[in-house]
């Protein structure tokens, strides 16, 4: 599907869709724990359809409620012996249900579609397989697991992705002794890992963390105890999207009027919460509310930023840095090259496309302002944040713009073009 755009600023109220940050977390621990759980849910998407297929082929039961999803655990229903999993391209669903299924001690086939059994494993697939996990491709996209995985220590570096941490931990639980994941410091993404105590501790299980000296190397130490159980909270609720709501709030950056975002928690250990941060430094205005954020445009600027923990925002601090006088370097970028697209090619490409001035050094993506965009046609190569970008760009373009396969912002934000269209913007299919 091709999205038409036309030239026209967006202005208004948008409530933040649900994290799937924190759906992914929720589903998979409702999975586990020892009862019954309801979600409260208001909207889904591709990658969290995919973790709830995925516990549903596990043994799990998953079904859709007035206000979201109820899930009766494996350890009700049985975990299934041989699995096939269909993680679809949801790097989280892969990355948390590897360790999982192999502390079941069941097994499974998981099926990866798109780029996901291009990126890379390691060094997860190391740690599992020292662990007494066996892991290999049968083909180009399935991977066969079979475990059971053993506890103890696990050393991961720091700059790989959080979610590998996150994996370890949510599967500790279920490895039937104590558990401890080292982890290299500075570690990227930290506040995603909190993220995964936080949710954790809704389930009844406390991460202990310290700092260590390992070899010379500081470590931060994340550790489970033994007898460590999950127990069903009953209910929780999936809180609001900062990752998507950056992306209206980057928008009001570069427009002539404010859009509000309701639904966000302003103390969410969501890494991407920091837009508000990083936005500000690039010359927005932002407002904090009791429900929410309000951002404006002020005074844009050039700035450097440096994304290596919040990799997701450099699209939508990319498209604000193409209207911001100055060169704008968002450091520290190279594993924006293995998400859906390569992202340091699709970001320039897209701007440059657009009439505005982007290239790569190194890690760093560099973008130099323009006084305005112009029209044009943009690929989204297969990535919903690069489709997203490319809309908001085009509501202050001097001609329309035609985003080339926007069906892909389905994967995080099926919902994304009518809220476009909610907040005031023009976005006609063509097929």
């Amino acid at each position: 599907m091709d999205m038409r755009i036309e030239p026209h600023p967006l202005a208004g109220t948008i409530a933040a869709i649900p994290s799937k940050s924190v759906a992914h977390r929720l589903l998979v621990l409702s999975a586990l724990c020892d009862g019954i759980t309801d979600l409260t849910l208001s909207a889904s998407s591709q990658d969290i359809d995919a973790t709830a297929r995925c516990v549903t082929a596990l043994g799990a039961s998953v079904a859709r409620t007035r206000t979201g999803l109820r899930v009766v655990p494996v350890t009700v229903a049985g975990v299934r012996r041989e699995a096939r999993l269909d993680a679809g391209e949801s790097g989280s669903t892969l990355r948390f249900l590897l360790p999982v299924v192999a502390a079941l001690g069941k097994g499974a086939r998981i099926r990866c579609h798109g780029r996901l059994a291009r990126r890379p494993l390691a060094p997860l697939d190391q740690q599992l397989a020292e662990h007494g996990v066996d892991l290999r491709w049968e083909d180009d996209s399935t991977l066969v697991v079979s475990g059971p995985l053993r506890p103890g220590r696990f050393d991961v570096p720091g700059d790989v992705s959080s979610q590998f941490v996150s994996g370890l931990l949510m599967a500790a639980p279920a490895m039937g002794g104590a558990v401890e994941v080292w982890v290299g410091e500075p570690v990227e993404s930290a506040g995603y890992i909190d993220l995964t105590i936080d949710a954790l501790r809704t389930f009844g299980v406390s991460v202990e963390t310290s700092r260590e000296l390992s070899g010379g190397q500081a470590m931060r130490v994340y550790a489970v105890a033994g007898d460590a159980r999950l127990r069903s909270p009953g209910s929780c609720t999936v809180e609001g999207d900062w990752s998507n709501s950056a992306f209206w709030l980057a928008a009001a950056a570069m427009g002539p009027h404010p859009i509000a975002v309701t639904g966000l928690n302003q103390l969410s250990r969501q890494g991407d919460r920091s837009v508000m941060a990083a936005l500000a430094l690039m010359g927005a205005r932002i407002g904090r509310a009791s429900d929410g954020v309000l951002a404006s445009r002020d005074t844009p600027h050039a700035h450097d930023i440096d994304v290596s923990g919040i990799p997701d925002l450099a699209v939508p601090l990319a498209a604000v840095a193409a209207l911001a006088p100055g060169v704008t370097r968002l450091r520290n970028a190279s594993r924006l090259r293995l998400k859906e697209s390569d992202r340091l090619a699709s970001i320039c490409d897209a701007l440059c496309a657009l009439g505005g001035k982007a290239h790569v050094e190194d890690d760093d993506l560099l973008v130099e302002g323009v006084e305005a965009l112009s029209g044009g046609t943009v690929d989204a190569a297969g990535d919903h944040r690069i489709a997203m970008m490319a809309a908001i760009c085009a509501t202050g373009a001097t001609d329309p713009v035609v985003i080339r396969g926007a069906e892909c912002v389905a994967k995080s934000y099926p919902t994304f073009f009518d809220d476009f269209r909610a907040l005031g913007g023009i976005a006609r299919e063509e097929r």
